[in-house]
């Protein structure tokens, strides 16, 4: 029984997680919602201690694993979601690590300056960094993995990986925060993607259960007008 240690009101970085955990059927306790967002504090200076910076975190009995995109390859590879060869586990930690890339400058869209302080006290900052972020950064990551998927089929190692499942999240993620933006991207094969892994069994599953919470403004992936406004 895995435990998933996050913050229990928002999907977050947690969600990518909770994906491949959902996807390999793997029972798990979700820390956060099960317990309160106390008990995951307290783990952090505690259980978890002294490598986990935040989370979210994975426990597996005596082994810790933290950062998203090394849980999920972890998961990946121990669960049969992930590619057998080495060069195929290389590929698709990179896409991996270059989605959690994408996913912190989403972020960082509305908290330009520090997370210490709210949005409402950075918004000035927070336009400009959004205005750049929709002209340059979202189609130049989506446009890497488009011209992936263009050479490499239906997934994005050739088959399906825990790198899909983060592309599918990424890819709702932006359409809610930006869904003028991500209306203008031609990217289909990348939406393809998103449509086959949502049609997952598993993953179907999931997204209709109330254990899929929606996405909020106080998580990673927020909607704002004014960040899309031109």
């Amino acid at each position: 029984m895995y435990e998933l240690y996050y913050w229990s009101g928002i999907q977050g970085r947690g969600e990518f997680v909770r994906l491949v955990l959902e996807d390999i059927g793997q029972p798990y306790v979700d820390i956060g919602r099960d317990k309160g967002d106390d008990a995951v504090a307290k783990a952090l200076d505690g259980v978890l201690a002294p490598y986990a910076f935040a989370p979210p975190v994975l426990r597996a009995g005596d082994l810790v694993v933290a950062q998203t995109a090394l849980i999920t390859r972890w998961l990946g590879e121990h669960h049969g979601l992930a590619p057998h060869d080495e060069r195929g586990r290389l590929a698709a930690a990179t896409i991996a690590l270059t989605i959690a890339d994408l996913t912190a400058e989403a972020h960082d869209t509305h908290h330009p300056i520090t997370v210490e302080e709210a949005y409402e006290k950075q918004k000035a900052s927070a336009r400009e960094r959004a205005r750049a972020f929709r002209q340059h950064r979202i189609p130049k990551f989506l446009g890497y993995l488009e011209r992936i998927l263009e050479k490499t089929g239906n997934y994005l190692v050739g088959t399906v990986s825990y790198a899909d499942l983060a592309a599918f999240q990424v890819v709702e993620g932006l359409t809610y925060a930006f869904p003028h933006t991500m209306a203008k991207q031609e990217i289909p094969k990348l939406r393809a993607l998103r449509d086959r892994i949502a049609q997952r069994p598993r993953i179907t599953a999931y997204l209709t259960s109330d254990r899929r919470l929606t996405f909020n403004e106080s998580g990673i992936f927020r909607h704002y007008p004014e960040l899309e406004a031109a």
